[in-house]
This record gives structure tokens, sequence and C-alpha cells, in this order.
């Protein structure tokens, strides 16, 4: 068995990469078409600052998946597309109340964090994961952040 080298990665790493790549692509959309329903105008902009945090983050994935040979990821889930549109739905239907469209955001949150913290323990070792730990911290902070908004917005 050879060792692992970013510019080697085996293809196990590599398909769990793609994953990750999904729910950056899911994360940025989200939180892109979530900014337009709210009202919130600070809400607003955080929800794309953390969405194009997101979009940076699948881009550094993708450059490390083509490094190694392999065709990136380039598209999010059928799912979280779907979850997109019961967001865009929830916030019509409730005038883009914060509130209920943090709930949602907040859902998609424990989506992308678990979806790290899965690849973290299967790629222990892994040479990307300076790189998936890194991420993780950002996704964590982000995860933080709406939750506590949401709590925040849950007492107006």
């Amino acid at each position: 068995m050879s060792l692992e080298t970013k510019m080697d990665l085996n293809e196990s790493t590599i398909d769990k990469l793609q994953k990750l790549i999904r729910a950056n692509i899911d994360s940025y959309n989200g939180f892109h078409e979530s900014a337009e329903e709210l009202d919130d105008a600070k809400l607003s902009t955080l929800f794309r600052t953390i969405g194009d945090e997101r979009s940076a983050m699948a881009t550094e994935l993708q450059t490390l998946v083509e490094f190694n040979g392999a065709e990136a990821e380039d598209d999010g889930s059928v799912a979280a597309k779907t979850h997109r549109i019961w967001i865009n739905i929830r916030g019509k239907l409730n005038g883009g109340d914060p509130y209920v469209i943090l709930i949602e955001a907040e859902r998609g949150e424990d989506h992308i964090k678990e979806a790290y913290e899965d690849v973290l323990k299967e790629t222990a070792g892994s040479a990307a994961n300076d790189i998936l730990t890194a991420q993780y911290a950002k996704v964590k902070a982000g995860h933080d952040k709406v939750r506590d908004l949401r709590d925040a917005y849950k007492d107006k």
C-alpha cells in the first residue's frame, strides 16, 4: 500500500471529497436563495457571506479532486434542491419571516456539519485531512452562528 499524498489521493478519499463538494454547492445555493426571501438586510448579507465562503470551500475541494485526475462535481443534490423549494414556499407563506427561514437554514447547516464529521471520520489520516479540518471549523462556526440567530429571532 502506497502512502497517500494530496497529489495521489485514493479513490475513496476522492469520493468523500465529491460528497463535500455537493454539500458546499448545496449550502451556497441555499444561503443565496434564502437571502432573497429575507426582509432583514443584515441577515441577508450574512447569508450571502456564508454562502460565498461555502462556494470558496467547494472550489478548493474541486481543485484537489482535479489535481488527482478526476472530474470534480459541479452541481448540488436533488434533495437540497427540494429543500430550497420548501424554504422558498415557507418564506413566501410567512412573508420573509427571518425566524422561519433560520429554522430551515439551521436544518441545512446540520446536514453539512454532519457530512463533514462523517467524512473526517472516514478519511482519518488522509492527506486531505488538514484541508477538511480547516473547512470543518468554518462549517461549525457557520452552523453555530445560524443556530444562535435562530434562537435569538425566536424571542422577537
